[in-house]
Order: structure tokens, then sequence, then C-alpha cells
């Protein structure tokens, strides 16, 4: 394990501080997940003061079950992305009662990277134009050209393997890796999208294939979603924290922020916390930078009321909390007679479809979906799959039999469609629920609308046309799933006009001039793709102008 890891903790004690070390910061960031490591390093490697406040906590690799053998009777329960079922010290309650899909999402350092799959999929050039190209969502302020050179580099820094030249790309995306072997599973699918003339590529993950920085190579044990015991997949609690930290920055887990405070100017001047043990604190920064993610994100700035900033901070707009997208995935496990070793990881993505991701006006909606074939897992995952078949056919001797024909022998079938924003769907705050702090909890509406409904019956009729062509001899019908909302976007969106938008193109706030957001919220339209890469790309372009302008920065002192 590379000395730049956090060390085990036992009883008490703790590698880093519980309280800040300082009076007073450059920059205090909210939320150590994927933006906001990457926005920690770059400041502290920069030379300035900054600290970052997380209500979770650093999860350690002995806590990640993979390698043993209740891996699967654990993972359910210790590890499930619904903060509502996990419950863990740092994560909120979420009110989706309203809602056609749960957000999923996982609150401590390195975020939702650390149960995530790996799936590496950056945008395309046509997701930043949508409005021009087919009339719906809205044109982003600035182009897919314009990240190409940080979509690279952060693939460096997080060990990517995956293989240039996919014809769905630019020739220009680039990864540091050679890719994951794609298997038998991978294999048999390409054979079905061959057979329809689809395209498909090797996937790219963030998972390393040789020893890379602070990974380990991956071992294929396909845990990725219950954390990687291996060291290998590119979390950023393993990517990024261990350099913020080296730089001097400060990471404070257990600091629950319940409001970012202003002056009577307007301008940010730090953060109202509460740690673990309830004690209320207050950190004062010249510049505070959001990273919270999709719900969080919006829940604070509402919280963060004031006279001066009644309907919430950051919010003249009137879109804090709006336009909520979260990716709809339908999916389907198809049966074949070959053994296909189909516990073998990684977790994600073997192979991609991109055929249908771009709009066709003959299909009768506007943009379209990404497809990854994936495997489906041990023995107790498989079962899960098969939650709706009868008690008959799924307990006792049946289930054996069931077993013995199926385990090894499927293929996780997918599409993930991309999500129009609407202004109905949104993050309100609950005046019901609350979290273990006393603060309201982020309630959740959020519906699907025709052209996102006419895209997944498409997609899902085109998956069982691509079964049926890889010689898969059944498949489950593919179905909606509601644990689908791990791609969570939208809700502080970024934009020149401050009456359409929450903040500019850098992530600062229109209404106040020294605070940032750099997390998912700032998205414009969703893609079909996962949104990880884009995320941290976006951070780093946007930290590092932050760091070029800091003589022009304003400050409240």
């Amino acid at each position: 394990m590379p000395d730049s890891i956090p060390i085990e903790v036992s009883g008490t004690s703790s590698p880093h501080p519980s309280t800040p070390q300082r009076d007073h910061y450059d920059v205090l960031v909210v939320g150590a997940g994927p933006s906001g490591a990457v926005a920690t390093k770059e400041l502290a490697q920069a030379g300035f003061s900054v600290v970052c406040l997380e209500q979770g906590d650093w999860a350690q690799r002995s806590e990640f079950r993979g390698a043993t053998p209740e891996w699967e009777l654990t993972a359910q329960r210790d590890w499930h992305p619904n903060p509502n079922v996990r419950r863990r010290p740092g994560d909120y309650p979420i009110d989706a009662s309203d809602s056609d899909m749960n957000p999923l999402m996982y609150n401590g350092v390195g975020g939702g990277t650390v149960i995530y799959a790996g799936h590496w999929a950056p945008f395309v050039p046509s997701d930043f134009r949508t409005r021009t190209l087919d009339g719906v969502g809205d044109d982003w302020p600035l182009s897919w050209e314009e990240l190409l050179p940080f979509y690279n580099r952060i693939a460096d820094e997080i060990g990517v393997s995956g293989l240039d030249g996919d014809p769905a790309y630019p020739d220009s995306l680039t990864y540091p890796l050679p890719p994951l072997p794609i298997g038998r599973i991978g294999m048999k699918a390409a054979q079905g999208l061959d057979a329809m003339g689809w395209h498909w590529w090797p996937a790219a993950n963030s998972i390393a294939s040789k020893p890379w920085r602070h990974q380990n190579a991956c071992v294929r044990r396909g845990t990725c979603l219950t954390g990687c015991p291996e060291g290998a997949k590119g979390s950023f609690d393993l990517t990024h924290w261990p350099d913020a930290v080296k730089a001097g920055a400060e990471l404070i887990t257990g600091a629950r922020v319940r409001e970012v405070t202003v002056n009577d100017r307007g301008l940010a001047t730090g953060a109202a916390w509460v740690d673990r043990s309830g004690t209320e604190r207050h950190t004062t920064a010249d510049v505070v930078i959001v990273c919270a993610n999709g719900i969080g994100t919006p829940r604070l700035l509402k919280i963060s009321s004031s006279k001066r900033f009644p309907d919430g901070l950051a919010n003249s707009s009137g879109l804090v909390g709006r336009r909520l997208m979260m990716h709809p995935l339908v999916i389907a496990t198809a049966i074949y007679e070959d053994p296909l070793e189909s516990w073998l990881g990684p977790a994600g993505q073997s192979v991609v479809s991109m055929e249908f991701f771009e709009s066709d006006p003959s299909r009768g909606f506007r943009r379209g979906a990404k497809w990854q074939i994936m495997p489906s897992g041990g023995p107790l995952g498989l079962r899960a799959g098969y939650a709706n078949s009868t008690v008959e056919a799924a307990w006792g001797d049946n289930f054996h039999r069931s077993l013995d024909r199926t385990f090894g022998h499927t293929v996780e079938w997918s599409a993930e469609v991309e999500d129009l924003p609407m202004d109905s769907n949104r993050v309100e705050l609950s005046s019901t629920v609350f979290d273990d702090s006393g603060l309201p909890a982020p309630e959740i509406h959020y519906r699907l609308d025709d052209n996102t409904h006419r895209n997944l019956e498409f997609n899902a009729e085109r998956l069982k046309e691509a079964m049926a062509a890889s010689g898969a001899l059944e498949h489950s019908e593919p179905i909606l799933m509601r644990d689908a909302g791990w791609h969570i976007m939208g809700t502080a969106r970024m934009g020149d006009d401050p009456s359409s938008s929450v903040v500019d193109k850098w992530g600062r706030s229109h209404d106040v001039d020294n605070l940032f957001i750099f997390d998912s919220s700032i998205f414009v339209t969703s893609s079909s793709s996962n949104p990880t890469a884009t995320i941290a790309s976006l951070a780093l372009r946007n930290v590092e102008r932050l760091i070029a302008s800091r003589t022009q920065q304003a400050v409240p002192a």
C-alpha cells in the first residue's frame, strides 16, 4: 500500500485533523468528491491555504469486503448506493416519494467514485450543442474542444484504461493505459452487434490495467461497486486526496455544512458547520467552492437563505434546484449456452455501443442512449436480477436448477438515455424530513417526459434485437430501473445570462463574486454518457482559471 494512502485507524485516533488548523483560509471547499478533490489538490499545489469540509469519512480499504467469502452477503447492506438504505453516519435522508427514480450517491472522501463501477465516458461534441443541433435543451457556454485537454489530463491522473481510436469520438481523445480485457461477455455481445451492423468498442474504465501512480493493477474480482480492495479503481480518495494532503491541504471529515455565510457586501465569508459531536463551528475563507453534488449543492444553497438572499444563496434566477437530470436506465439479462465467466470484473462496462447516441428524427424523439455490456456477477447478484420470479421458480430445488443453468452464462445489456432538462424536475427542501443535524432533507420531484419514454422504449426494442443476434437462448424483458439515479446533474446550471443560469462558464456565481460551484449541478444538459469524466475535467479547467485570475478575485476582507 503506498505511503500516501490514509492509514487504518482504530478507536478515536485519526490520521487527519478533526478541526481546522488555521483561523482563516484562502479557499474553503465543501465536499470531497471528484470535483472537490481536483480543486483542492490544484489549489494546494499552487500554494493556496485550502480546507475541505466533508460530511462523510475516509473509507478504509479493510471495509471493502470484495476479497472475502461474505462479500455478497454484506454488499447490499453496508454499501447500498441508496443513502436511504445504507444510512452511514455521513449520509442524509432523501425524500424521493415524488420521483420516478431513486437518487444514488455516497457521502465520503472520494464521493460516489468509492462505489461507482468506473465507467469512463467523456461527452461527445454534440452534447454541448443540443439546442443548435436538435432544438432541445440548451447549448453549453463552452465547447467540447475547450474541454478536450482537460479530459486527457484527468484520464492520465486517474489511470484510465482504454483503447484510443473509438470512431464515436474525435481522434484527439486518448487514454494512458491499455484497455482491460473485454472477456467472453464482451466477445459475445460484439458478435451480436456485428451481426446487426452496429457500433461497438472496448470500454474505457477508470481502473488501472497495470500499476499506475497510487493504483495497483486490476485483478478482475468484479466487486467495484462496493469499493476496490486492490486499490486499482480510480476513486478520487486514492488518485487525488493523498497528493492534496501532501501539498498542505486540510481535509476535515464528519463536517456537515449547514450554511455558506455572507457579509453585508454579499460576499461569501466561509461556512457554518456541525461536527460529528454536534458542536457548531464556523470557518472563514476568501473564496468558497461548493462541490456537494447535484442534490447536496442546491440543498445547501437553499438552506443558506438570508435577508439579502431570501430565495436561497445565488438564486436570483430561481433555477437553483431546477432542471434535475438523472439518466434513466433500461436493463435486461440474456442467457447463453456458452460458459462466459460472467462473474469476472470489471463490474461495469466491458463493451460500449454508441450506435443510438446521436439524434435521429425518424425515431420520434430527440437525443439518444449509450449502451454498455456488463457482467452479471456472483450467485446472489444474479438472484437479485430475477427478483420478480415466482416463489416456486425462485426458491428450493428450482433455485438450484436455475442457478446451474444461468450462473456464468448471463450478460447484462443496458442503455442509459439522455435526460432533457425540465424546470419541473427539481430539488426542494422538505418540511417534514430532517437529517440527524436538524437540517431539512432534500425532496426530489422528478418525472420522465414523453421524449424520455420514447427513447427508453426504442432502445429496449433494440436491446432485444441485439441479444437475439448474439445468440441468447432467452432474455428478460428490458425494465426501467428505479434504483438507477447515479448521475445527478443540472440543478445549478452554467450560462452567460444571469437571468437563466446560476453560474458563469467558469463556475462562478452570478450573484456572489467569490462563490463557485464545480460539481455536476452546473451541467447544462446530461448527455447519455456517464458524467464523472466531465465533472473532473470541468473542475480542473475551472480551478486553473481561478488560480490564474486570483489577483482580480473579490474577497470579503
